[in-house]
């Protein structure tokens, strides 16, 4: 298996130009067998008992019917995401397995719109929502260890509940930051190698050892975002977590779904909020009703 791809120049130095394609097949045939593996445990583990939604506490028994999980500025970030994502990803790969078409433009075209989502998503998390639930603290750090600990059969406490994302959603939104930040810097640079509306091309911009660490960290990038696609569908489309893959197109979550999977200590529903969303909800049906 080969790292890298090699070319020559016209002088006839030899030069990264960039990964190997061996490492798509790779990073996909890892996937695929994580998927197996998990659908295997999965299946084979002993059923659990459904969790129970208690709404003991003074919090718990003023939560909503339905909770707010994914307001639609988020869900409007995520599908535009997931389209160009999987745009890029086509546009990338396509051609490697033999489907010949112009893809430079839809290529970049798909990158530009990734970058403004990325962006977008930037700005209304940090002014309307609260940036710290998705990232990990001390207490999940203590819930991935208990986690680990019934992963692997040890006996333990089981884990408490977790806040808004559980853990694996944390590690997940970690390792997509990290290569979509990857992935758009370097796309960015390469552009300035292809024709576009941005800029004027230049062929020699990106020489030697800039060029191949660019080339090859852009290209590092995209095939684990094949991983990471894989993953996440698979994970999406399981029964146990069809709740949370509704709430990204309804934007909400059951008060059972929230209390069974959520600590509302850590994330709290704010009480007036609850009760503008049901004074909206209201007017709306008596227009509807009207009509």
């Amino acid at each position: 298996m080969e790292l890298f791809r090699w070319e020559t120049s016209p002088w006839g130095q030899q030069g990264i130009l960039g990964i190997s394609w061996d490492l798509l097949w790779l990073f996909l045939a890892v996937a695929l067998l994580f998927v197996a593996g998990h659908a295997l445990y999965a299946w084979r583990r002993p059923a659990r008992g459904k969790t129970q939604a208690a709404g003991s506490t003074r919090r718990e028994k003023a939560s909503p019917e339905r909770v707010v999980r994914h307001p639609l500025p988020a869900r409007l970030f995520h599908w535009t995401m997931a389209a160009s994502m999987l745009a890029l990803v086509a546009t990338a790969f396509l051609p490697v397995t033999g489907v010949k078409f112009a893809w430079v433009v839809p290529h970049w075209i798909a990158g530009l719109v990734l970058l403004a989502s990325v962006l977008f998503h930037v700005v209304h998390a940090l002014v309307w929502q609260d940036v710290r639930s998705i990232w990990f603290d001390r207490r999940d750090l203590e819930l991935a260890r208990l986690s680990l600990r019934r992963l692997v059969g040890r006996p333990g406490e089981a884990p408490a509940k977790p806040g808004k994302y559980p853990v694996a959603n944390k590690a997940f939104h970690l390792m997509v930051t990290v290569a979509g930040l990857v992935v758009i810097a370097t796309g960015l640079l390469m552009t300035r190698r292809v024709e576009t509306p941005l800029w004027p091309r230049d062929p020699y911009f990106l020489e030697g050892a800039a060029k191949a660490a660019v080339y090859v960290l852009h290209g590092l990038a995209a095939v684990a975002f094949v991983g990471l696609i894989v993953g996440h569908v698979y994970f999406a489309i399981r029964p146990e977590n069809l709740w949370i893959t509704r709430s990204m197109i309804r934007g909400w979550i059951t008060r059972s779904e929230y209390l069974g999977h959520h600590d509302p200590a850590r994330w709290p529903v704010p009480a007036g909020e609850t009760a503008a969303r049901r004074r909206s909800a209201g007017r709306q049906r008596s227009r509807s009703e009207e009509v």
